[in-house]
Protein backbone atom coordinates (compact mmCIF):
# COMPACT_ATOMS: atom_id res chain seq x y z
CA UNK A 1 0.00 0.00 0.00
CA UNK A 2 1.50 3.33 -1.07
CA UNK A 3 2.09 6.00 1.52
CA UNK A 4 -0.71 8.57 1.73
CA UNK A 5 1.17 11.04 3.87
CA UNK A 6 0.66 14.60 2.64
CA UNK A 7 -1.93 13.66 0.00
CA UNK A 8 -5.03 15.71 -0.64
CA UNK A 9 -7.71 15.29 -3.30
CA UNK A 10 -7.12 17.11 -6.53
CA UNK A 11 -9.44 20.11 -6.96
CA UNK A 12 -10.88 22.02 -9.87
CA UNK A 13 -8.92 25.11 -8.79
CA UNK A 14 -5.69 23.14 -8.89
CA UNK A 15 -6.51 21.75 -12.32
CA UNK A 16 -7.23 25.26 -13.59
CA UNK A 17 -3.76 26.44 -12.56
CA UNK A 18 -2.20 23.26 -13.91
CA UNK A 19 -3.94 23.48 -17.30
CA UNK A 20 -2.86 27.11 -17.62
CA UNK A 21 0.56 25.67 -18.43
CA UNK A 22 -0.85 23.50 -21.23
CA UNK A 23 -2.99 25.54 -23.62
CA UNK A 24 -4.25 23.67 -26.67
CA UNK A 25 -3.57 25.45 -29.97
CA UNK A 26 -7.01 26.22 -31.45
CA UNK A 27 -8.31 24.19 -34.36
CA UNK A 28 -7.80 25.77 -37.78
CA UNK A 29 -10.71 27.58 -39.42
CA UNK A 30 -10.82 24.74 -41.95
CA UNK A 31 -12.62 22.59 -39.38
CA UNK A 32 -15.67 24.86 -39.14
CA UNK A 33 -15.55 25.79 -42.85
CA UNK A 34 -15.44 22.23 -44.11
CA UNK A 35 -18.02 21.08 -41.57
CA UNK A 36 -20.38 23.76 -42.90
CA UNK A 37 -19.73 22.74 -46.50
CA UNK A 38 -20.41 19.08 -45.78
CA UNK A 39 -23.57 19.98 -43.86
CA UNK A 40 -24.72 21.95 -46.91
CA UNK A 41 -23.92 19.02 -49.21
CA UNK A 42 -25.90 16.74 -46.91
CA UNK A 43 -28.89 19.08 -47.02
CA UNK A 44 -28.83 18.93 -50.82
CA UNK A 45 -28.95 15.13 -50.70
CA UNK A 46 -32.00 14.93 -48.45
CA UNK A 47 -33.85 17.83 -50.09
CA UNK A 48 -35.34 15.58 -52.73
CA UNK A 49 -34.86 12.28 -50.90
CA UNK A 50 -35.68 12.36 -47.17
CA UNK A 51 -34.13 9.78 -44.80
CA UNK A 52 -35.24 6.32 -45.88
CA UNK A 53 -34.14 4.28 -42.86
CA UNK A 54 -34.13 4.52 -39.09
CA UNK A 55 -30.33 4.69 -39.11
CA UNK A 56 -30.36 7.69 -41.48
CA UNK A 57 -33.01 9.40 -39.35
CA UNK A 58 -31.03 8.82 -36.16
CA UNK A 59 -27.83 10.14 -37.74
CA UNK A 60 -29.59 13.23 -39.09
CA UNK A 61 -31.12 13.95 -35.68
CA UNK A 62 -27.75 13.48 -34.01
CA UNK A 63 -26.11 15.90 -36.46
CA UNK A 64 -28.68 18.57 -35.57
CA UNK A 65 -27.96 18.31 -31.84
CA UNK A 66 -24.95 19.10 -29.70
CA UNK A 67 -22.01 16.82 -29.08
CA UNK A 68 -21.88 14.96 -25.74
CA UNK A 69 -20.46 16.97 -22.86
CA UNK A 70 -18.21 14.27 -21.41
CA UNK A 71 -14.70 13.92 -22.81
CA UNK A 72 -14.70 10.14 -22.79
CA UNK A 73 -18.14 9.93 -24.41
CA UNK A 74 -16.82 12.07 -27.25
CA UNK A 75 -13.88 9.72 -27.61
CA UNK A 76 -16.22 6.76 -27.96
CA UNK A 77 -18.38 8.69 -30.44
CA UNK A 78 -15.38 9.51 -32.62
CA UNK A 79 -14.36 5.89 -32.50
CA UNK A 80 -17.84 4.73 -33.51
CA UNK A 81 -18.07 7.19 -36.43
CA UNK A 82 -14.61 6.29 -37.70
CA UNK A 83 -15.40 2.59 -37.64
CA UNK A 84 -18.68 3.19 -39.48
CA UNK A 85 -16.87 5.29 -42.12
CA UNK A 86 -14.21 2.61 -42.59
CA UNK A 87 -17.01 0.10 -43.12
CA UNK A 88 -18.74 2.36 -45.68
CA UNK A 89 -15.48 3.03 -47.55
CA UNK A 90 -14.67 -0.64 -47.92
CA UNK A 91 -14.49 -1.51 -51.60
CA UNK A 92 -17.41 -3.93 -51.36
CA UNK A 93 -19.64 -1.21 -49.86
CA UNK A 94 -18.88 1.55 -52.39
CA UNK A 95 -21.28 2.05 -55.33
CA UNK A 96 -20.16 0.04 -58.34
CA UNK A 97 -19.38 3.11 -60.53
CA UNK A 98 -16.93 4.31 -57.88
CA UNK A 99 -15.27 0.90 -57.78
CA UNK A 100 -14.89 0.98 -61.55
CA UNK A 101 -13.29 4.45 -61.55
CA UNK A 102 -9.66 3.77 -60.66
CA UNK A 103 -8.95 7.38 -59.76
CA UNK A 104 -11.91 7.73 -57.40
CA UNK A 105 -11.32 4.26 -56.02
CA UNK A 106 -7.80 5.31 -55.04
CA UNK A 107 -9.13 8.48 -53.40
CA UNK A 108 -11.61 6.58 -51.25
CA UNK A 109 -9.06 3.90 -50.37
CA UNK A 110 -6.74 6.67 -49.15
CA UNK A 111 -9.55 8.09 -47.05
CA UNK A 112 -10.16 4.68 -45.55
CA UNK A 113 -6.47 4.29 -44.76
CA UNK A 114 -6.35 7.66 -42.97
CA UNK A 115 -9.39 6.82 -40.87
CA UNK A 116 -7.96 3.42 -39.99
CA UNK A 117 -4.67 5.00 -38.94
CA UNK A 118 -6.48 7.55 -36.77
CA UNK A 119 -8.74 4.88 -35.28
CA UNK A 120 -5.68 2.86 -34.32
CA UNK A 121 -4.23 5.90 -32.54
CA UNK A 122 -7.44 6.36 -30.57
CA UNK A 123 -7.75 2.68 -29.69
CA UNK A 124 -4.16 2.62 -28.49
CA UNK A 125 -4.76 5.71 -26.38
CA UNK A 126 -7.84 4.20 -24.75
CA UNK A 127 -6.11 0.85 -24.17
CA UNK A 128 -3.14 2.47 -22.44
CA UNK A 129 -5.40 4.44 -20.13
CA UNK A 130 -8.16 1.93 -19.46
CA UNK A 131 -6.58 0.56 -16.25
CA UNK A 132 -5.01 3.74 -14.96
CA UNK A 133 -7.83 4.96 -12.71
CA UNK A 134 -8.38 1.58 -11.12
CA UNK A 135 -4.67 0.92 -10.62
CA UNK A 136 -4.16 4.37 -9.11
CA UNK A 137 -6.95 3.76 -6.62
CA UNK A 138 -5.58 0.31 -5.80
CA UNK A 139 -2.17 1.83 -5.04
CA UNK A 140 -3.70 3.35 -1.91
CA UNK A 141 -5.69 0.28 -0.91
CA UNK A 142 -4.36 -2.23 1.64
CA UNK A 143 -2.41 -4.90 -0.27
CA UNK A 144 -4.19 -7.88 1.25
CA UNK A 145 -7.41 -9.83 0.71
CA UNK A 146 -9.39 -6.59 0.41
CA UNK A 147 -7.42 -5.49 -2.61
CA UNK A 148 -7.62 -9.02 -3.99
CA UNK A 149 -11.39 -9.03 -3.70
CA UNK A 150 -11.72 -5.69 -5.45
CA UNK A 151 -9.43 -6.84 -8.26
CA UNK A 152 -11.32 -10.10 -8.63
CA UNK A 153 -14.60 -8.22 -8.79
CA UNK A 154 -13.25 -5.99 -11.53
CA UNK A 155 -11.82 -8.90 -13.52
CA UNK A 156 -15.12 -10.75 -13.27
CA UNK A 157 -16.98 -7.63 -14.33
CA UNK A 158 -14.72 -7.11 -17.36
CA UNK A 159 -15.14 -10.73 -18.44
CA UNK A 160 -18.90 -10.33 -18.24
CA UNK A 161 -18.76 -7.13 -20.27
CA UNK A 162 -16.68 -8.76 -23.00
CA UNK A 163 -19.11 -11.68 -23.10
CA UNK A 164 -21.94 -9.19 -23.65
CA UNK A 165 -20.09 -7.61 -26.58
CA UNK A 166 -19.27 -11.02 -28.10
CA UNK A 167 -22.89 -12.13 -27.81
CA UNK A 168 -24.07 -8.95 -29.52
CA UNK A 169 -21.61 -9.38 -32.39
CA UNK A 170 -22.49 -13.06 -32.83
CA UNK A 171 -26.18 -12.19 -33.00
CA UNK A 172 -25.57 -9.77 -35.87
CA UNK A 173 -25.65 -6.51 -33.90
CA UNK A 174 -24.70 -3.36 -35.76
CA UNK A 175 -21.71 -1.12 -35.09
CA UNK A 176 -24.11 1.42 -33.57
CA UNK A 177 -25.54 -1.25 -31.25
CA UNK A 178 -22.06 -2.33 -30.21
CA UNK A 179 -20.96 1.19 -29.31
CA UNK A 180 -24.20 1.87 -27.45
CA UNK A 181 -23.40 -1.21 -25.37
CA UNK A 182 -19.76 -0.17 -24.90
CA UNK A 183 -20.85 3.24 -23.60
CA UNK A 184 -23.35 1.69 -21.18
CA UNK A 185 -20.52 -0.49 -19.92
CA UNK A 186 -18.32 2.58 -19.50
CA UNK A 187 -21.00 4.22 -17.39
CA UNK A 188 -21.27 1.01 -15.38
CA UNK A 189 -17.54 1.31 -14.62
CA UNK A 190 -18.17 4.81 -13.33
CA UNK A 191 -20.99 3.57 -11.12
CA UNK A 192 -18.74 0.85 -9.70
CA UNK A 193 -16.02 3.41 -8.97
CA UNK A 194 -18.60 5.55 -7.17
CA UNK A 195 -19.84 2.48 -5.29
CA UNK A 196 -16.31 1.82 -4.08
CA UNK A 197 -16.09 5.40 -2.83
CA UNK A 198 -19.47 5.35 -1.08
CA UNK A 199 -19.35 1.71 0.10
CA UNK A 200 -22.53 0.71 -1.71
CA UNK A 201 -23.55 -1.92 -4.21
CA UNK A 202 -21.18 -4.86 -4.57
CA UNK A 203 -18.68 -3.14 -2.27
CA UNK A 204 -21.07 -2.51 0.64
CA UNK A 205 -19.82 -5.40 2.76
CA UNK A 206 -16.18 -5.12 1.75
CA UNK A 207 -15.43 -1.44 2.29
CA UNK A 208 -16.03 -1.58 6.04
CA UNK A 209 -12.80 -3.56 6.17
CA UNK A 210 -10.78 -0.85 4.42
CA UNK A 211 -9.13 0.29 7.62
CA UNK A 212 -6.17 2.50 6.73
CA UNK A 213 -7.65 3.95 3.53
CA UNK A 214 -7.91 7.75 3.82
CA UNK A 215 -11.49 8.96 3.67
CA UNK A 216 -10.34 11.72 1.30
CA UNK A 217 -9.52 9.02 -1.24
CA UNK A 218 -12.93 7.37 -0.97
CA UNK A 219 -14.65 10.76 -1.09
CA UNK A 220 -12.72 11.73 -4.19
CA UNK A 221 -13.47 8.46 -5.97
CA UNK A 222 -17.14 9.14 -5.37
CA UNK A 223 -17.04 12.78 -6.51
CA UNK A 224 -14.49 12.76 -9.36
CA UNK A 225 -17.09 12.73 -12.16
CA UNK A 226 -19.65 15.09 -10.61
CA UNK A 227 -21.02 17.68 -13.02
CA UNK A 228 -19.17 20.47 -11.22
CA UNK A 229 -16.28 18.33 -10.00
CA UNK A 230 -12.61 18.47 -11.00
CA UNK A 231 -13.22 16.98 -14.44
CA UNK A 232 -15.48 19.87 -15.41
CA UNK A 233 -12.35 22.01 -15.68
CA UNK A 234 -10.99 19.55 -18.22
CA UNK A 235 -14.21 19.73 -20.20
CA UNK A 236 -14.24 23.51 -20.18
CA UNK A 237 -10.60 23.78 -21.32
CA UNK A 238 -10.35 21.07 -23.95
CA UNK A 239 -13.92 20.04 -24.64
CA UNK A 240 -14.86 22.64 -27.31
CA UNK A 241 -12.12 21.54 -29.71
CA UNK A 242 -13.05 17.89 -29.26
CA UNK A 243 -16.75 18.69 -29.68
CA UNK A 244 -16.02 20.35 -33.03
CA UNK A 245 -14.12 17.29 -34.21
CA UNK A 246 -16.93 15.00 -33.06
CA UNK A 247 -19.41 17.05 -35.10
CA UNK A 248 -17.11 17.03 -38.12
CA UNK A 249 -16.65 13.26 -38.23
CA UNK A 250 -20.37 12.75 -37.70
CA UNK A 251 -21.13 14.97 -40.71
CA UNK A 252 -18.58 13.08 -42.82
CA UNK A 253 -20.21 9.79 -41.89
CA UNK A 254 -23.70 11.12 -42.56
CA UNK A 255 -22.75 12.49 -45.96
CA UNK A 256 -21.08 9.27 -47.11
CA UNK A 257 -23.99 7.13 -45.95
CA UNK A 258 -26.56 9.35 -47.66
CA UNK A 259 -24.45 9.63 -50.81
CA UNK A 260 -24.07 5.86 -51.11
CA UNK A 261 -27.81 5.32 -50.64
CA UNK A 262 -28.75 7.89 -53.30
CA UNK A 263 -25.94 7.34 -55.74
CA UNK A 264 -28.12 6.16 -58.61
CA UNK A 265 -30.39 9.19 -58.33
CA UNK A 266 -27.73 11.76 -57.50
CA UNK A 267 -24.12 10.93 -58.32
CA UNK A 268 -21.21 12.58 -56.54
CA UNK A 269 -19.57 15.48 -58.29
CA UNK A 270 -15.81 16.00 -58.48
CA UNK A 271 -16.18 19.13 -56.34
CA UNK A 272 -18.01 17.17 -53.62
CA UNK A 273 -15.32 14.50 -53.62
CA UNK A 274 -12.66 17.23 -53.32
CA UNK A 275 -14.43 18.79 -50.32
CA UNK A 276 -14.85 15.37 -48.72
CA UNK A 277 -11.20 14.51 -49.32
CA UNK A 278 -10.04 17.77 -47.75
CA UNK A 279 -12.39 17.28 -44.78
CA UNK A 280 -10.99 13.80 -44.15
CA UNK A 281 -7.43 15.17 -44.29
CA UNK A 282 -8.19 17.96 -41.82
CA UNK A 283 -10.22 15.81 -39.43
CA UNK A 284 -7.75 12.92 -39.20
CA UNK A 285 -4.79 15.29 -38.84
CA UNK A 286 -6.44 17.42 -36.15
CA UNK A 287 -7.83 14.49 -34.20
CA UNK A 288 -4.41 12.85 -34.03
CA UNK A 289 -2.97 16.21 -32.93
CA UNK A 290 -5.54 16.34 -30.13
CA UNK A 291 -4.65 12.83 -28.95
CA UNK A 292 -0.94 13.65 -29.15
CA UNK A 293 -1.53 16.76 -27.04
CA UNK A 294 -3.33 14.71 -24.40
CA UNK A 295 -0.44 12.27 -24.32
CA UNK A 296 1.99 15.16 -23.70
CA UNK A 297 -0.09 16.40 -20.80
CA UNK A 298 -0.30 12.80 -19.63
CA UNK A 299 3.45 12.64 -19.40
CA UNK A 300 3.20 15.19 -16.61
CA UNK A 301 -0.14 14.34 -15.06
CA UNK A 302 -1.73 11.19 -16.55
CA UNK A 303 -4.53 13.17 -18.24
CA UNK A 304 -7.26 10.69 -19.17
CA UNK A 305 -10.36 11.17 -21.25
CA UNK A 306 -12.11 10.09 -18.07
CA UNK A 307 -10.17 11.17 -14.99
CA UNK A 308 -6.88 12.70 -13.87
CA UNK A 309 -4.46 11.67 -11.16
CA UNK A 310 -6.49 10.68 -8.13
CA UNK A 311 -4.29 12.46 -5.59
CA UNK A 312 -1.54 15.03 -5.68
CA UNK A 313 0.92 15.97 -2.96
CA UNK A 314 0.45 19.36 -1.38
CA UNK A 315 3.11 20.76 0.95
CA UNK A 316 0.67 23.43 2.08
CA UNK A 317 -1.30 20.84 4.03
CA UNK A 318 1.59 18.60 5.11
CA UNK A 319 1.72 20.05 8.62
CA UNK A 320 -1.94 20.98 8.86
CA UNK A 321 -3.68 19.77 12.04
CA UNK A 322 -6.76 19.08 9.96
CA UNK A 323 -5.08 15.99 8.43
CA UNK A 324 -3.69 12.93 10.19
CA UNK A 325 -1.90 9.87 8.91
CA UNK A 326 -3.82 7.05 7.25
CA UNK A 327 -2.69 4.70 10.02
CA UNK A 328 -4.04 7.00 12.73
CA UNK A 329 -7.27 7.50 10.80
CA UNK A 330 -7.65 3.75 10.43
CA UNK A 331 -7.02 3.14 14.10
CA UNK A 332 -9.55 5.79 15.13
CA UNK A 333 -12.11 4.39 12.72
CA UNK A 334 -11.57 0.88 14.06
CA UNK A 335 -12.05 1.96 17.68
CA UNK A 336 -15.30 3.69 16.80
CA UNK A 337 -16.62 0.66 14.94
CA UNK A 338 -19.24 -1.21 16.96
CA UNK A 339 -18.47 -4.43 15.06
CA UNK A 340 -15.34 -4.94 17.16
CA UNK A 341 -15.43 -7.11 20.27
CA UNK A 342 -12.99 -7.08 23.15
CA UNK A 343 -12.20 -10.14 25.23
CA UNK A 344 -9.59 -11.45 27.67
CA UNK A 345 -7.76 -14.59 26.57
CA UNK A 346 -6.45 -16.19 29.80
CA UNK A 347 -2.96 -17.61 30.03
CA UNK A 348 -2.85 -21.19 28.77
CA UNK A 349 -6.18 -20.83 26.96
CA UNK A 350 -7.52 -20.19 23.45
CA UNK A 351 -10.41 -18.13 22.10
CA UNK A 352 -12.41 -19.53 19.21
CA UNK A 353 -14.99 -18.00 16.87
CA UNK A 354 -17.08 -20.25 14.61
CA UNK A 355 -18.57 -19.22 11.29
CA UNK A 356 -20.99 -21.14 9.11
CA UNK A 357 -20.07 -20.70 5.43
CA UNK A 358 -22.78 -21.57 2.92
CA UNK A 359 -21.14 -20.57 -0.39
CA UNK A 360 -17.94 -21.86 -1.94
CA UNK A 361 -15.42 -19.09 -2.80
CA UNK A 362 -16.60 -16.92 0.07
CA UNK A 363 -13.94 -14.97 1.95
CA UNK A 364 -13.50 -15.09 5.70
CA UNK A 365 -12.34 -11.66 6.78
CA UNK A 366 -10.84 -10.65 10.08
CA UNK A 367 -9.11 -7.77 11.77
CA UNK A 368 -7.67 -7.97 15.27
CA UNK A 369 -5.12 -6.41 17.59
CA UNK A 370 -3.89 -6.75 21.13
CA UNK A 371 -4.57 -3.79 23.36
CA UNK A 372 -1.33 -1.88 23.80
CA UNK A 373 0.13 -1.41 27.22
CA UNK A 374 0.06 -5.13 27.99
CA UNK A 375 3.28 -7.11 28.09
CA UNK A 376 4.09 -10.00 25.75
CA UNK A 377 2.27 -8.50 22.76
CA UNK A 378 1.90 -11.66 20.71
CA UNK A 379 -0.70 -14.37 20.27
CA UNK A 380 -1.09 -17.37 17.99
CA UNK A 381 -3.72 -17.30 15.26
CA UNK A 382 -5.07 -19.91 12.85
CA UNK A 383 -8.12 -20.74 10.75
CA UNK A 384 -9.59 -24.21 10.48
CA UNK A 385 -12.32 -25.67 8.35
CA UNK A 386 -14.26 -28.77 9.29
CA UNK A 387 -15.77 -30.20 6.11
CA UNK A 388 -18.80 -32.53 6.14
CA UNK A 389 -16.47 -35.54 6.56
CA UNK A 390 -14.91 -34.05 9.68
CA UNK A 391 -11.54 -33.34 8.06
CA UNK A 392 -9.85 -30.15 9.23
CA UNK A 393 -8.17 -27.79 6.77
CA UNK A 394 -6.85 -24.26 6.85
CA UNK A 395 -8.36 -21.82 4.37
CA UNK A 396 -8.47 -18.19 3.33
CA UNK A 397 -10.73 -18.23 0.27
CA UNK A 398 -13.18 -20.97 1.14
CA UNK A 399 -12.88 -24.04 -1.07
CA UNK A 400 -15.89 -25.75 0.46
CA UNK A 401 -18.92 -24.74 2.46
CA UNK A 402 -19.01 -25.81 6.08
CA UNK A 403 -18.07 -24.65 9.56
CA UNK A 404 -14.93 -22.54 9.91
CA UNK A 405 -13.16 -21.80 13.16
CA UNK A 406 -10.87 -18.84 13.88
CA UNK A 407 -8.58 -19.55 16.82
CA UNK A 408 -6.51 -17.15 18.92
CA UNK A 409 -4.07 -19.23 20.92
CA UNK A 410 -2.57 -18.05 24.20
CA UNK A 411 -1.93 -21.58 25.48
CA UNK A 412 1.85 -21.18 25.34
CA UNK A 413 1.69 -18.34 27.90
CA UNK A 414 1.95 -19.59 31.47
CA UNK A 415 1.32 -16.27 33.27
CA UNK A 416 -0.02 -13.48 31.07
CA UNK A 417 -3.50 -13.02 29.73
CA UNK A 418 -4.04 -11.11 26.45
CA UNK A 419 -6.69 -8.49 25.79
CA UNK A 420 -7.88 -9.22 22.27
CA UNK A 421 -9.92 -6.86 20.13
CA UNK A 422 -11.34 -8.38 16.95
CA UNK A 423 -14.07 -8.60 14.36
CA UNK A 424 -14.80 -11.37 11.88
CA UNK A 425 -17.22 -11.81 9.03
CA UNK A 426 -17.92 -14.03 6.06
CA UNK A 427 -18.02 -12.19 2.73
CA UNK A 428 -20.01 -14.17 0.15
CA UNK A 429 -18.89 -14.35 -3.49
CA UNK A 430 -19.44 -10.98 -5.16
CA UNK A 431 -22.27 -11.16 -7.68
CA UNK A 432 -22.98 -8.13 -9.84
CA UNK A 433 -26.58 -6.91 -9.53
CA UNK A 434 -28.78 -7.38 -12.57
CA UNK A 435 -29.55 -4.01 -14.09
CA UNK A 436 -33.13 -3.09 -14.77
CA UNK A 437 -34.21 -1.80 -18.16
CA UNK A 438 -34.37 1.72 -16.75
CA UNK A 439 -30.79 1.56 -15.47
CA UNK A 440 -29.53 0.31 -18.82
CA UNK A 441 -30.98 3.39 -20.53
CA UNK A 442 -29.29 5.94 -18.28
Amino acid sequence: MASTEGLVPITRIFLASYYDKYPFTPLPDDVSRLSSEIRSMTSDLIKDSPPSSQDESLLLKESEGESPHKIDENMWKNREHMEEIIFLLHESRCPQPLQDDSELSTVFNNMRYKFQKTLNVLQDFQAVNSDHVFNTVMTYMPQDFRGTLIRQQRERSERNKQAEVDALINSGGSIRDRYALLWRQQMDRRRQLAQLGSATGVYKTLVKYLVGVPQVLLDFIRQINDDNGPMEEQRQRYGPSLYSLTTMVLLIRLFIQLAWGRFEAKKLTRDQVAVLEQAVDVYTCEFRRFITFIRVVEGQQRFLGHVDEILLKSEVFTNSPFFISAEAAGALEARNNDDYKEINVPAGKTHEVSLSVESVNSYIAWDFSLIQGKINMDIGFSVECTDPTGKKTGNFSTCVSGNYKLIWDNSYSAFFKKVLRYKVDCIPPVVEPVQSAGEMEE
